[in-house]
């Protein structure tokens, strides 16, 4: 029996995935292992206990192997992507010391003190005081370092998800360079730890003991330990190959190796990635992530809450929505796609601002949402398809900056995450930007993507480009409508486009006020 399948971790924020694909990019089965995405022992916070994820992974393992079509003896080899900047604070055996601060928490740490000295003189006259102490405030190992000191002294490693469930793996301190995505000292152009001397060792308490070993993606990562064996089935020394954190092989599992084709994920943040060599910062001071491609860069623009925004409207106006499809035994978002075709392309005026969550550098700190053009014929249908349209219109405009930096322009759009599977996001998306939108042709893109990575790594495929051919393949297509593009087009330009500096001003004022809408 050849050697030849694949499997392939998923680990996210609401479920862990075992999947298994063979070399033509099928996939043989896949089980699916639920968890709560945190726990918020106070508000603001997010967190969860290291080793549910690493349960999940093991129950989900261990259901898959009763699946028809899985045969253990025909795994090549195994890859693991997971959900990025989740952090885990671990001792010397690789025990968690506390709960895992998911990527969603929202706790900062205020007061620390400014850079001083040659760097700290650098950084004021670049004008970016205020972004970096945003950063720093934002980093959770100051958070750890200045609340929980006894938990910093006894951290033998400060990992991500992915490290810790490597070490899990494989009993390896290892992780991935394209699952380095977050406050920690990695150089994003030299794709390393940065070198002695930077100024970014002053970010945090981190210190490059602290740090993992790190390998490219197709790399090994190690071998399953007779430990994990016993615990997940996964057969003991199989090769772990390195893959990339899920955005990351997101795009990779849609085939977006080339610049012209943009990957929109519409997941709980919302991004548009392309993939280039050449590094290339579309916001100053705001690096481009590690692709899942060895050496190449992941150039993303996010929306931070994305579409998180379609589960705070079911929440909060689609409760009639919710009561329908329970008794029709279908999912709510069907209904509200329902609801999307009711109202014309543009809301009939309604435009939103889909800052429910603000940003660093742009937008600032300081943004907030908005929705404005509300009139008497306005109804929740108009609502939710203005959600829609905000999400996109800021997809648009982070590839148009893009665009402005790169000198590439946008050809094809890949679309892939949980907000994919709406016929009305896909074609509402296909109209703003004027360029065809497909799915890739399997749901679970990120699970395929890091199993590119392992056909690669194993020689299954001899490189990239064989492996994105032979693994990869487009699902439906939306075309765009021309006049709803011309619409869209005259919305973005003369509405939203100014929406945000004009609005600047009163939210820094509401700011100055201390209603910042972030818990205290």
């Amino acid at each position: 029996m050849d050697r030849d399948h694949i499997l392939a971790i998923d680990s996210g924020t609401q479920s862990v995935r075992a999947l298994v694909f063979d070399p033509g990019g099928n996939l043989v089965a896949g089980c699916r292992v639920p968890y709560e995405p945190y726990v918020s022992p106070s508000p603001g916070w997010a967190e969860q206990d290291p080793r549910l994820y690493w349960q999940a992974l093991c129950k989900a393992c261990q259901a898959l192997w009763q699946e028809r079509g899985v045969h253990r003896e025909r795994l090549a080899g195994v890859a693991l992507t997971s959900q990025r900047a989740t952090l885990v604070n671990v001792d010397r055996a690789g025990e968690p010391l506390r709960p895992a601060i998911v990527w969603l928490d929202t706790r900062r740490t205020e007061g620390l003190k400014p850079f001083g000295g040659f760097w700290g003189l650098v950084i004021r006259l670049a004008g970016l005081a205020e972004t970096v102490a945003y950063m720093r405030a934002e980093a959770e190992a100051n958070w750890i370092a200045v609340h929980q000191p006894e938990i910093w002294a006894r951290t033998h490693k400060f990992l991500f998800l992915s490290g810790y469930l490597t070490y899990r793996l494989t009993g390896r301190f290892v992780d991935s360079v394209g699952c380095q995505v977050g406050y920690v000292p990695f150089d994003y152009k030299a794709q390393r730890w940065i070198s002695e001397g930077s100024w970014r060792w002053g970010f945090s308490p981190i210190r490059p003991d602290m740090l993992p070993e790190l390998v490219r993606p197709a790399e090994p990562l190690g071998e399953i330990s007779v430990a994990a064996s016993k615990e997940s089935g996964i057969p003991a020394g199989l090769p772990l190959i390195a893959a990339a954190a899920d955005k990351a092989c997101e795009v990779l599992g849609c085939g977006c190796l080339e610049p012209h084709l943009g990957c929109l994920s519409f997941g709980t943040t919302a991004t548009l990635n392309t993939t280039h060599r050449r590094y290339m910062e579309v916001i100053r001071l705001f690096p481009p992530y590690p692709a899942a491609l060895p050496g190449a860069y992941s150039l993303e623009v996010p929306v931070l809450r994305g579409f998180w925004m379609v589960r705070w409207f079911k929440e909060e106006f689609g409760f009639r929505e919710q009561i329908l499809a329970r008794e029709r035994g279908v999912e709510p978002e069907l209904l509200l796609d329902e609801l999307v075709g009711t109202v014309p392309a543009g809301a009939q005026g309604l435009v939103l601002l889909p800052y429910w969550s603000p940003g660093v550098r742009f937008p600032g700190p300081e943004a907030r949402g908005a929705i404005i053009g509300f009139s008497d014929v306005h109804t929740r249908a108009h609502l939710y398809r203005a959600v829609l349209e905000g999400i996109v219109h800021a997809l648009r405009e982070g590839a148009e900056k893009m665009e402005r930096k790169t000198g590439v322009s946008l050809r094809e759009l890949r679309v892939a995450g949980g907000g994919s599977q709406s016929d009305a996001a896909m074609q509402i998306t296909a109209d703003l930007f004027g360029l065809p939108a497909s799915r890739p042709h399997l749901y679970e893109a990120s699970a395929l993507g890091a199993a590119i990575d392992a056909a690669v790594g194993l020689g299954l495929h001899p490189d990239f480009e064989t492996a994105i051919r032979r693994m990869t393949r487009l699902g439906r297509t939306f075309e765009p409508d021309p006049g709803r593009h011309e619409l869209y087009t005259e919305i973005h330009q003369q509405v939203y486009l100014k929406l945000y500096g004009r609005l600047k001003p009163l939210y820094e004022a509401l700011r100055g006020i201390g209603l910042t809408g972030r818990p205290e």
